[in-house]
């Protein structure tokens, strides 16, 4: 890394300093207080938004977006990530406390903070237990079909908001046939503040160039589109003020409490019962991992586009306090955000002290702005939802997958349907067995190709791709998978195969180059391969075994009773073994 890059991030260690801190440059100071209120003024409408959507007062937005924020500035594992409450925490958190919606709204936000508390509680564990590999284990098809799904369903659970009808599910077929029973109950005027806003907020993100772009220079256009959503909320709130909109019908966001979060401690009265608690883990345990997944994709892409060290570890612990500090301080479960990010990126910011702005921003709001939000019409706060989660659904990746790969166009699938079908948790989980089974069906297909040699070169490639050269007495078979007991039949059978199609080989080799380990079944297919090659007055060789491959199988009768040999180089076991170029 040369002297002009950022310096990578440090976690905390026993310290109580983080390394960003003691290393700061005050050149990045202007930079990072811009970046900072930039940001704190363009989400306050989004998390209020995402209180919403997770069942919560608006002002339950403004309080994830302070404690949580604070923490993960000063442990978490990126420079520039800006957490707080996301889209698809927000209808986790709803979907998972569905049960609680009608036991008042104080019991229901401790719950939230509770939820909160595991999440922080499992991601700080699996931070500490070094159990950021697992994310390795879900597939981009698994991942993207989950959140596209998600995206379907928080785009109709903000009907409710956008009709002023009683719309609720936790599946799209629940949610549909809510709509068709509560139709009459449609407010009109909710109804069309709702749809024009929808309309306007889809046009500043899919019209921009019609919008901006043709009369804005670039830059003013850019910031143009950001604006737009303050801008409607501020108009909307005027509106809503002169026109005396609840009269009408029009739900607004009323009282705001004014004040900052209180230190409570999650236990909402009367206590939630063991089976209860039980109930929300697997909820927990998959918000928590749904949490990592998207943070630690943020936070990696920008960490190398920075040149900065990115540890998954790092990212667990840093979330996790987040999330465990924030259940304590009135917030509900919060993740790494793709637009708070970007926005944060794009406006310049250098450090987490940018993050610490945007704190200050949110008090500054919890504090001056209670009454002049309290007319904002929750209709405008479900279309700026519903606008800025259209984008997740992600069909971009399902037709790449579906071309390249079809195994991950299934997951993807099995995941959306799921999720739909199903509702988040049991979506998830389908998308996760459907992956894991492809991935057990793939390996147990490995691919075994019979390979000749490149002419007057020492390279062999497949026959049916390459013009090679054979030899009537030798069989080289590449085995291009490591061998254990999902696949040794399979490769057992296709030797057989090869075997039987070139009757005058007598002498077999496997290339070995690929082959990393061998289990105990594995070993017994080849013991047995070799004494049936016995049996038909062949031998079987190898060539280019792995020294730690070797070192599991010397001892074993695989090579104490090889009927051939073992050569370092296929080359050399063709110029042993071959007798006549065919």
């Amino acid at each position: 890394m040369t002297a002009k890059q950022a310096t990578p991030r440090q976690p905390v260690v026993n310290k109580l300093i983080p390394e960003w801190v003691c290393s700061y440059s005050p050149s990045n100071l202007p930079a990072d207080v811009i970046a900072g209120l930039v940001v704190g003024v363009l989400v306050i409408p989004q998390s209020l938004g995402y209180a919403v959507l997770a069942g919560l007062p608006p002002v339950y937005g403004l309080y994830a977006a302070i404690v949580p924020v604070l923490v993960y500035a000063w442990v978490g594992s990126s420079n520039v990530q800006a957490v707080g409450p996301v889209a698809i925490t927000a209808i986790m958190t709803a979907s998972s406390l569905h049960g609680y919606s009608d036991d008042g709204v104080a019991k229901y936000a401790l719950m939230a903070s509770s939820l909160a508390l595991m999440v922080g509680a499992m991601l700080w564990l699996a931070g500490r237990l070094k159990l950021g590999w697992v994310v390795q284990f879900i597939s981009r098809g698994v991942s993207a079909g989950f959140v596209s799904g998600a995206a379907i369903l928080i785009f109709v659970s903000q009907l409710k908001y956008l009709t002023g009808a009683k719309v609720s599910g936790n599946t799209l077929l629940q949610y549909l046939e809510s709509l068709e029973q509560h139709l009459a109950t449609v407010n009109l005027p909710t109804l069309l503040v709702g749809v024009a806003s929808l309309l306007l907020f889809l046009l500043n993100r899919y019209g921009s160039r019609w919008l901006w772009e043709s009369w804005l220079p670039k830059s003013a256009a850019v910031w143009a589109g950001r604006l737009f959503p303050l801008v409607l909320v501020i108009v909307a709130i005027i509106a809503s003020t002169l026109g005396s909109w609840t009269t009408l019908g029009i739900h607004t966001i009323g009282d705001v409490p004014s004040g900052l979060p209180a230190f409570q401690l999650p236990l909402p009265s009367p206590l939630p019962s063991v089976q209860d608690m039980l109930q929300l883990l697997p909820t927990a345990a998959l918000m928590a991992l749904i949490a990592f997944v998207s943070s630690s994709s943020v936070a990696s892409t920008y960490a190398r586009q920075r040149g900065e060290r990115f540890n998954a570890d790092d990212e667990l612990r840093g979330l996790g306090l987040a999330n465990l500090a924030g259940g304590f301080f009135q917030s509900f479960p919060v993740a790494g955000g793709f637009s708070r990010t970007a926005i944060n990126v794009d406006s310049g910011a250098k450090s987490p002290l940018a993050s610490l702005v945007t704190v200050g921003v949110m008090i500054a709001a919890l504090l001056v702005l209670g009454d002049v939000i309290a007319p904002l019409p929750y209709a405008l706060l479900g279309a700026m939802i519903m606008a800025s989660i259209v984008s997740l659904v992600d069909v971009a990746t399902f037709k790449s997958a579906w071309r390249t790969d079809r195994l991950d166009a299934i997951s993807f699938a099995a995941a959306f349907i799921g999720v739909l079908a199903f509702g988040l948790n049991t979506g998830l989980v389908i998308g996760l067995i459907t992956s894991f089974a492809g991935l057990i069906w793939q390996s147990s297909q490995p691919h075994i190709a019979v390979v000749g040699q490149l002419a007057n070169t020492g390279h062999f490639r497949n026959i049916n791709r390459h013009d090679v050269t054979t030899y009537h007495n030798l069989l080289i078979m590449r085995v291009d998978e490591s061998l254990f007991f999902g696949n040794s039949e399979s490769v057992h059978r296709q030797i057989q195969t090869a075997i039987e199609r070139y009757p005058d080989a007598t002498e077999l080799v496997l290339i070995m180059a690929a082959v990393n380990h061998i289990d105990l079944t594995a070993q017994e297919m080849l013991i047995t391969l070799n004494e049936e090659l016995m049996a038909q007055d062949k031998r079987l060789h190898f060539s280019f075994i792995k020294g730690p491959v070797m070192d599991i199988i010397e001892h074993t009768a695989i090579i104490q009773r090889l009927s051939g040999r073992v050569f370092m180089s296929t080359m050399a076991a063709v110029e042993t073994l071959a007798e006549q170029d065919s």
